[in-house]
């Protein structure tokens, strides 16, 4: 039995989003920063401190994806819960990182609390990423990366476990036509049948001022059978149809 794709997953975790009083920024910048390097985003799931959504929304996300990332829930406090809640869903225990406990003796040198000490807590058998020039290290196991919730250091610490995963090409096509979606919709069926390893996106428009009515996007991690698409697609629509491409066939870059 094969495992999860090369592919990301996202669980936002804390009441203040679901609630409104914080709006969140990691989730599209986690969007952004995944699709510049060409990995696949497979869901993001918004749930509350409640430790048994975190263990279920973290158990789903690994049937989808080789790489979690959570947001949020990492503090000293009754509600931070994220570390615990992870733990429980890869049924391990939660214990205290010799190493972190090194980290935090550092910056205490009169002593750590033991709430300070909390931030120590780690499933076991996890492993710190440390970022240069910053005082705490983020926190994995099993290609799960508990991250803050406060959006500086979600994107100190997002940025480096970034350059450890790997970068993948994502050529890209879009086609804007004068057409409306239900003019080619059988058309393009056929096409996402011929070619599954495509992803292609409908968009329509209802600005008229536009020069179109449908924006059509093209995207693959190989470059051959993104222009076998874009061309079948091209000799099917009707001469005229088609007002302006856009290519974007090169690989992103990491």
């Amino acid at each position: 039995m094969s495992g999860p794709p090369e592919a990301a997953a996202a669980v936002i975790i804390g009441n203040e989003v679901l609630n409104a009083k914080v709006l969140d920024a990691n989730g599209p910048l986690l969007i952004a920063s995944l699709r510049a390097r060409g990995i696949p985003l497979r869901s993001v799931e918004i749930v509350p401190d409640d430790v048994d959504l975190i263990v279920e929304a973290v158990a789903r996300a690994r049937k989808r994806a080789r790489w979690i990332f959570t947001s949020g829930g990492i503090g000293p406090t009754h509600d931070d819960v994220t570390v615990r809640s992870v733990a429980m869903a890869l049924g391990r225990r939660v214990i205290r990182l010799p190493e972190m406990v090194e980290v935090l003796a550092r910056h205490h040198p009169a002593g750590a609390t033991e709430a300070t000490l909390r931030l120590a807590d780690a499933p076991e058998g996890a492993h710190l990423i440390p970022q240069e020039g910053f005082i705490f290290p983020a926190l994995a196991v099993e290609g799960i990366y508990m991250l803050p919730g406060v959006p500086s250091l979600f994107k100190i610490q997002l940025e480096s476990i970034l350059s450890t995963l790997p970068s993948f090409p994502l050529h890209q096509h879009a086609l804007f036509v004068t057409l409306r979606e239900t003019e080619f919709a059988l058309r393009l069926d056929a096409i996402a049948r011929a070619f599954p390893s495509v992803e292609i996106g409908s968009y329509p428009v209802f600005d008229r001022a536009l020069d179109h009515r449908v924006r059509l996007t093209f995207e693959c991690r190989e470059r051959a059978p993104l222009q076998a698409a874009v061309q079948r697609l091209r000799e099917e629509l009707p001469d005229g149809s088609i007002v302006r491409e856009d290519p974007q066939a090169a690989p992103t870059d990491a």
